[in-house]
């Protein structure tokens, strides 16, 4: 078996790999290009809470760590709880998780209830302006009601995750200045990610 890769280091900020499957198949997908981020974060078996703790190593020298692998984090709710207690019991560096925005439809209405006090930010994957557009990018196992149901959990997330952003791909066809204003909206902060060449 291979050597899995659990935490990856990307500049000063250290990424925690827990699970390859996702409620999504974006057409822009990282995980569809060859060269990925660099590292292969296939795994051949998801990891327990106590494997990711132990591949973390030495925490200090990082500015954020963040959840991010080829999965949607929050399909494992309870390693982000168990990993992100442990990270905040022992250091003060601000914790991120990077989601699709399907928690509720994963894990059951108030999902991210659970996640204060163990989370600072989180980022939320919008790529899209309305539900249509949405399937079409992001092609959702939950259907047309994923658009709404990412609305819904970002409005969840406040009085819960200090700093919610909303972030969408420079993709063709996806309105960004829409979207933007949808965050505005929202009252949260708005991010564009750019997609490595």
């Amino acid at each position: 078996m291979k050597d899995q890769v659990l935490s990856y280091k990307i500049d000063d900020r250290l990424y925690i790999n827990i699970t390859n499957r996702c409620t999504c198949d974006c057409v822009f997908c990282i995980r569809n290009t060859e060269k990925g981020v660099g590292y292969d974060l296939w795994l051949e078996r998801e990891p327990s809470g106590k494997e990711i703790i132990a591949a973390l190593g030495d925490l200090r020298n990082y500015r954020e760590i963040i959840f991010c692998g080829y999965g949607e984090p929050l399909i494992r709710l309870d390693i982000v709880k168990e990993v992100a207690a442990y990270i905040k019991e022992n250091t003060k560096i601000p914790v991120r998780i990077n989601t699709n925005g399907h928690s509720d439809l994963i894990n059951g209405s108030d999902s991210i209830s659970s996640l204060k006090g163990l989370v600072d930010r989180i980022s939320i994957s919008l790529n899209a302006d309305n539900r249509e557009s949405y399937q079409k990018l992001c092609n959702s196992i939950y259907g047309l009601d994923s658009f709404d149901e990412v609305i819904k959990f970002t409005k969840s997330c406040q009085g819960i995750i200090p700093e919610i952003t909303l972030s969408v791909v420079d993709w063709p066809g996806i309105d960004i200045e829409k979207c933007r204003k949808l965050a505005e909206d929202l009252g949260v902060d708005f991010r564009i990610r750019k997609l490595a060449p």
